[in-house]
């Protein structure tokens, strides 16, 4: 695992957006697929002890992801993601929101913009979040989404090295 790959993660409060900037030792389209595929996603997209499990997912424009954070003890946290536009290998977009189990979506929500690039084998994501209340930042924030985000972003530095090996 190289310790010297880039993770900048900034909040901007007057925009109401989060930036984040996060380099992988891995090539671009096995990073691609496991920000895109729900069997990859579903191995790193929560926090520890937190699991994910995708009820369904369609990645193409219009499409959904419905999954769950799921606790060791069994509280599932749900949302949906709405994909709102893919270029394949470089760039997608989604809404998100959450929502409770039967995806009755919890307004307001963001929107989540996402760029893949590859130089030398590493590849470069950014990702900007834009919420759509200063109080949904706020409260994101609040939750712990900072210290849940790169605890989410580890596991999946390890997923992508063993994915490597293969």
């Amino acid at each position: 695992m190289k310790n010297d790959l880039l993770f900048d993660f900034t909040v901007d409060k007057p925009k109401k957006t989060v930036y984040i900037t996060r380099e992988f030792a891995a090539e671009l389209p096995l990073v691609w697929d496991a920000f895109t595929k729900a069997e990859l996603l579903d191995q790193w997209v929560a926090p520890k002890p937190w699991s994910a499990r995708t009820k369904h997912m369609n990645f193409e424009v219009g499409g959904r992801r419905f999954y769950a954070m799921v606790s060791p003890e069994g509280m599932e946290r749900w949302a949906v993601q709405e994909f709102t536009s893919i270029t394949p290998k470089t760039n997608f977009k989604m809404y998100n929101t959450f929502s409770d189990e039967n995806e009755n979506r919890e307004l307001p929500g963001s929107d989540w913009d996402y760029t893949f690039t590859e130089e030398n084998g590493i590849t470069k994501v950014s990702i900007s979040i834009f919420n759509e209340s200063l109080e949904r930042l706020e409260k994101m924030i609040e939750m712990g989404f900072v210290q849940g985000f790169k605890m989410s972003v580890e596991k999946l530095e390890k997923l992508l090295e063993t994915l490597s090996k293969k």
